[in-house]
């Protein structure tokens, strides 16, 4: 079965750091483009970031620069996002999906394949 799980969320105060780790099974992560996305209450899914198959491609979305990163591991079949600078506002279930598609100018949902269950990130103080 294929599927994609991430991990590393949690609660954490304004200015804090997170590294989320999206972790692939029953499929080689490496043969794909992978994304993250997040979702907080009441709102609509939004993506982050996304990473070319090898790894040497990433795009992150404008609104995103500066605090997140993403990177992969193949050798591992992980992909990550680091997040600092955690502020309020990015309170929200955060999801990794893999897909054939990749951009160096936009992401959208709707173009990928596997997607995993969502791990919680809540900022607060």
């Amino acid at each position: 079965q294929s599927q994609l799980v991430e991990s590393g969320g949690g609660s954490v105060q304004p200015g804090g750091s997170l590294r989320l780790s999206c972790t692939a099974s029953g499929f080689t992560l490496g043969q794909y483009a992978a994304g993250w996305f997040r979702q907080a209450a009441g709102k609509e899914r939004e993506g982050i970031a996304s990473i070319g198959s090898t790894g040497t491609n990433t795009y992150i979305v404008d609104s995103m620069k500066g605090r997140f990163t993403i990177s992969r591991d193949n050798a591992k079949n992980v992909v990550y996002l680091e997040i600092n600078n955690l502020k309020p506002e990015d309170t929200g279930v955060y999801y990794c999906a893999a897909g054939s598609w990749y951009s160096d100018y936009e992401i959208h949902d709707y173009l990928y394949k596997y997607w995993g269950q969502g791990t919680q990130v809540t900022v607060s103080s």
